[in-house]
């Protein structure tokens, strides 16, 4: 997808591991690929302070969303007020991005994890939204009630708390 066709690219600042970041997660996720790289070039370098020749920023694709990472310099640092949900069809699908993911990162409650460079993701089950939001409220409240417990989400204990089994 050309990053001029979608209408909204998140745009990500790393300190100097742009690069590492965009491959770490084009090798996680299905359907992924580096787009295109830039580079630092004499001015750039003399602006920003990076080495000429180093990644300026690197497009790239996962599941046909485009993000776009820099190397900025250690100005900004990501929190959890910003965060990527991945919609999950299986359990085994969660579990493998969840390990992936986690790792050299932390992880936390009802399935949000912080990943090695600081980037928050949210691996969550599609049938969260319909377990969460259905109409009887009190099916819906269990199965809140059994997230609230959880950090890695485990769609089966779900689909057995909105049931009250």
């Amino acid at each position: 997808m050309d990053i001029l066709k979608q209408k909204i690219t998140p745009f990500l600042w790393y300190d100097n591991q742009a690069e590492e970041a965009a491959n770490y997660y084009v090798s996680i996720f299905k359907d992924s690929k580096i787009t295109n790289v830039s580079r630092y070039d004499k001015e750039g370098a003399a602006v920003s302070g990076m080495p000429e020749g180093s990644v300026m920023t690197i497009e790239f694709e996962i599941a046909g969303q485009v993000f776009t990472a820099l190397n900025g310099g250690p100005t900004f640092n990501f929190t959890p007020a910003i965060s990527f949900v991945v919609s999950c069809e299986t359990q085994q699908e969660i579990d493998d991005l969840w390990e992936k993911l986690s790792a050299g990162g932390e992880t936390s409650q009802c399935g949000w994890l912080t990943d090695k460079f600081g980037v928050t993701w949210q691996i969550v089950p599609s049938i969260l939204e319909k377990l969460m939001g259905g109409p009887d409220k009190k099916k819906s409240g269990r199965a809140m009630e059994a997230m609230l417990k959880m950090t890695k989400l485990d769609i089966d204990a779900l689909k057995k708390a909105y049931e009250g089994a």
